[in-house]
Formats: structure tokens, sequence, C-alpha cells
């Protein structure tokens, strides 16, 4: 059988043999591997927003930290060293929620992707181990049938219309 299905798979590349097409499967499976694409851009592109996103709110956490330093050690602009130290660490709590926002988006897209669509990927290359496999004993079959009517040939060709 594996050798069948090799030879099928090679005559099929090399043009030698027609290959069974469900042309509405083959454009639905298409349109998943693009889709699986597109959704896995969607992925890199949520993954880096989020590392960015992160950067800020440790970005806004230290220079709240900052600020409220200075409004200890400057007096003078206590007033407005602190009224940025607040602004600064409401906007890092803030972003804190929206960043734990953005982790559940980067996972449910990770699930999707890679456990989702991946499995549909399986099954689609599991359709295209039956496919040649059936290709290969249909090409045994026609093979058989149009060969001469010898007994060996009768004989096998009883044998691939039992598999």
């Amino acid at each position: 059988s594996t050798y069948k299905c090799s030879w099928q798979s090679l005559y099929e590349k090399l043009g030698k043999t027609n290959r069974t097409v469900d042309s509405e499967l083959e454009e639905q499976i298409e349109t998943l591997r693009d889709t699986q694409r597109k959704y896995g851009n969607i992925l890199r592109l949520a993954r880096a927003l989020t590392s960015h996103f992160y950067h800020v709110v440790q970005t806004q956490s230290s220079l709240g930290e900052c600020f409220s330093d200075l409004a200890h050690k400057s007096p003078e602009l206590q007033e407005e060293f602190l009224y940025n130290a607040e602004t600064q660490r409401n906007l890092a709590k803030n972003g804190q929620h929206l960043l734990a926002a953005l982790n559940f988006f980067v996972s449910s897209i990770n699930t999707i992707v890679n456990k989702t669509m991946e499995d549909s990927i399986a099954t689609v290359k599991q359709y295209e181990v039956s496919r040649v496999e059936y290709d290969a004993y249909r090409s045994d079959l026609d093979y058989y049938r149009e060969a001469p009517k010898t007994e060996v040939n009768q004989m096998k060709l009883g044998e691939t219309e039992s598999s």
C-alpha cells in the first residue's frame, strides 16, 4: 500500500496520472489555509502590540515613581509633580486592564490558530493521504482492466477489486 501510494504521488507530481479532484472541497481547503495564514498574521501583530503596550505601561509606572520622587525633592513644583505622578499611576493602572484584555485576545487567537485550525489542517492532510491511496488503487484497477487478459493479470485484477 505504501509502495502504491508513493508511486501514485510521484506520478501525480510528474503529471503522468490524474488525481481525484473535488473542486468544491479543494476550494474550501484553500480558503481554510488562507484564513489560517491571516489569523496567524493577526496573532503575530497582536503579540507585538501586547509586548509594546506592556513596555508602555512599565514606562508609565516608572514615570509615576520619578514624578513622585521629584515632588519630594522640589517643593516649588511639588503640586505639578504630584499631579503628573498621579496621572501616570492612573494610566498604568488602566493600562494593566487593557493589557489583561490584550492577553486574553492573544490567547484566544492562539487557540484558534494553533489548535482549532491546526486540527482542521491535520484532517485535510489525512484526507489527502486517503485520496492518494484511493487513486493508487483506482489506477491499478484501471491498468488491470485495460491490460491483456492473461491469467496473472486477471488474478491481480481480482485482488485489486477486493482491496
